[in-house]
């Protein structure tokens, strides 16, 4: 809305566009950070046979433009002109290959693996329960160890959820181990039995019994010579 000036009635003073950051206008900032494939690339599911191409098509594709699902090979005749990613696995876990994403989208502060001789990112994290032994560093959102100490986040997903405004870093809460347990750097909880207590105890034998060793067989008798 316009604002004449009293002093000077032909001239019109134009407000300035400010930015209201109310709880809208936090989520509409969170919300351009990202591009706005990347959420529903994160929530889909991938390595699913096709609802079209069924049983012939594995849905491994993305594309970035349509965001319509996950795609199979067959499917991508229909994108041809479009933005698409592969998904691949490693360990049951999906990932993507560095040299994809990057074009797209900023991948800096998330450890890299080499998997088949190629860089990939964990598209959504991996909690462990524990770190190993030596880990110095870990996901700032999941607290999974991480192989260098140049990188802060574990996954795609980790990273949008760690660099949003209303991300409130979950509390790390260590278990308080005996003096006796020793540390298990494989997240396997402490509290499973050991083999050893589950095997059946040696049976105490009867004090009336004698444990002398059973007496010596005599020489074996010879049949004379004939």
């Amino acid at each position: 809305m316009a604002i004449e000036d009293h002093e000077y009635p032909h001239r019109v003073i134009k407000p300035k566009n400010r930015r209201i950051m109310g709880a809208d206008g936090l989520e509409e900032e969170e919300n351009h950070r990202w591009p706005l494939w990347l959420k529903p690339l994160l929530k889909e599911h991938f390595f699913v046979q096709c609802n079209v191409h069924s049983p012939k098509g594995e849905c491994k594709m993305y594309c970035l433009d349509c965001t319509n699902g996950s795609l199979c090979s067959l499917c991508l005749a229909h994108h041809r002109d479009h933005r698409t990613i592969q998904i691949r696995r490693s360990s049951y876990h999906d990932v993507i290959r560095v040299n994809e994403i990057q074009k797209y989208l900023d991948i800096s502060s998330i450890q890299t693996y080499v998997i088949n001789s190629a860089k990939v990112v964990f598209l959504n994290e991996r909690p462990q329960p524990r770190p190993g032994k030596g880990v110095t560093n870990t996901c700032k959102v999941c607290y999974r160890g991480l192989v260098d100490d140049c990188f802060s986040f574990c996954s795609l997903g980790c990273k949008v959820a760690g660099t949003t405004r209303s991300f409130e870093k979950r509390v790390k809460h260590t278990p308080m181990e005996p003096e006796h347990s020793s540390s298990n750097s494989s997240g396997v909880e402490d509290n499973i039995p050991d083999p050893q207590s589950l095997a059946p105890a040696t049976p105490q034998l009867p004090t009336s019994i004698s444990l002398r060793k059973r007496n010596r067989k005599g020489i074996p008798f010879q049949s004379p010579l004939q």
